[in-house]
Parts: C-alpha cells; structure tokens; sequence
C-alpha cells in the first residue's frame, strides 16, 4: 500500500511538472490518467504491480 501511494504521488509530480513546464498539453494529461485508470481495471494491473514492487526493491537493494 505504501509503495503504491508513493508512486501515485511521484507520477502525479511529474506530470505536475511536465504540465506546469508546457512538455504535455492538458488533453495528453487527460489521456494519461484515464489510461491510468483503465488499466488498473484489467487483468494487466496485478503484473503491472509486481514489475513496480520489483523494481522498488531492486532499487532498495543497491
């Protein structure tokens, strides 16, 4: 759980930034988040979340 809030918060910065910086127009933004949304639905989100957890702890371990 703790893992998952945090890289909601590190993706919802960087697409803070990214639209603050001009990089990324509202309606590309509003194409992430639902695509974000949409996936989290489907049977790829439990892979999606194993790949992230691995890599969070691959980071760890270095």
């Amino acid at each position: 759980m703790a893992v998952t809030v945090s890289l909601v918060f590190l993706f919802g910065l960087v697409l803070f930034f990214l639209l603050r910086s001009k990089s990324l127009g509202y309606g590309a933004a509003f194409i992430a988040v639902m695509f974000g949304f949409y996936l989290a639905s489907t049977g790829a989100a439990g892979p999606v979340n194993q790949l992230s957890t691995a890599v969070v702890d691959a980071v760890r371990n270095l």
